[in-house]
Parts: structure tokens; C-alpha cells; sequence
């Protein structure tokens, strides 16, 4: 009788243990985090004009397609470097507001994050504002993840630009 006491004893000791173990090593990160994070880093080289920052959340590909809030397309990282280096050498005293930020997991390896921007800088010595939507692609290469597609749309597009009368409501 002693035997099985002392042996239910240990056996509940030893399963409290594991359970305790168990616990203390959690869940693993959430794969959003890590988007989020890239995310974040993306936002920051914006707001502190550091072009090397911002160029650093983008793929280096040359399938890397960027829809621009212009109407107009980027295609491939090489231009897309070409064009950050030259519009943030004229880009100085930013502000970037994010709201309604939204990330959702694709699967393991792909994510999208969409959100509504307000940004005002000085370019060329002259004040600027925009606001508008926006959808980045993010995929998993190596350990980091990078933006593969980016479609920005402005809130009040240029009224030259044609739009389709469906568009307009």
C-alpha cells in the first residue's frame, strides 16, 4: 500500500514538473509579428528619410512590382532603388500617420498588410500632403520578410487622370 501511495505520489510530482516545464516555454511567435515588425521598419525609414531603410523591406528581384499612387508602375528592385534615391534626396522633414492597419497570414511564407496613410514632407522646399489606401505583399525570404508588391491609391487622385464614372461613387 506504501509502494502505491509513494509511487502515485511521484508519478503526480513528475506530471506537475512537466506541466510547469510545458507552460514555462509558451507559443510560438505569431509569423504576423515578424510581418508586423518588417512592417514597422518600413514606416520608420519613411518617416526618417533614410532611403537604405526603406529599400531594405523590398525584395531584391527584378519581379518586385510597385503600383504606384500616380497610376504608373515600377517594375523590378533596381528601379525601384533608382527612383527611392532620387525622390529622397529632395524629400526632407517627413510625417507618416498609419491607421487602420490590418495584417493577414497567406500561409506560412506570404502576408498582406493593408492600411490608410497621411504623409506631409517637404519636397523641393515645398509642403506636401497626401493621403490614400494602401496593400503591401510580404513573403518570407531567408528569415526576413519582404515586400513583393506594393499598390498604393491616393484619396483624392489627380483630376486629370482619367477615372471610369462607376469609379466615381
Amino acid at each position: 500500500m506504501k509502494r502505491t501511495v509513494l509511487f502515485a505520489f511521484i508519478l503526480f510530482a513528475l506530471s506537475i514538473s512537466a506541466f510547469g516545464q510545458k507552460a514555462a516555454v509558451g507559443k510560438p511567435a505569431d509569423a504576423s509579428t515578424g510581418v508586423r515588425d518588417a512592417f514597422d521598419r518600413l514606416v520608420d525609414g519613411i518617416r526618417q528619410v533614410d532611403a537604405d531603410k526603406v529599400l531594405a523591406a523590398y525584395d531584391k528581384s527584378e519581379r518586385l512590382l510597385i503600383f504606384n499612387n500616380n497610376g504608373t508602375a515600377t517594375l523590378g528592385y533596381d528601379n525601384v532603388k533608382a527612383n527611392v534615391d532620387a525622390t529622397y534626396a529632395r524629400i526632407k522633414n517627413v510625417t507618416l500617420e498609419i491607421t487602420g492597419l490590418r495584417v493577414e497570414m497567406l500561409g506560412k511564407t506570404n502576408a498582406y498588410v493593408s492600411c490608410k496613410w497621411i504623409q506631409g514632407q517637404e519636397f523641393d522646399g515645398k509642403l506636401e500632403t497626401s493621403s490614400g489606401r494602401m496593400t503591401l505583399i510580404y513573403k518570407l525570404v531567408g528569415k526576413d520578410w519582404k515586400i513583393t508588391h506594393r499598390h498604393t491609391s491616393p484619396d483624392r487622385p489627380d483630376a486629370t487622370r482619367p477615372v471610369f464614372p462607376s469609379e466615381r461613387q
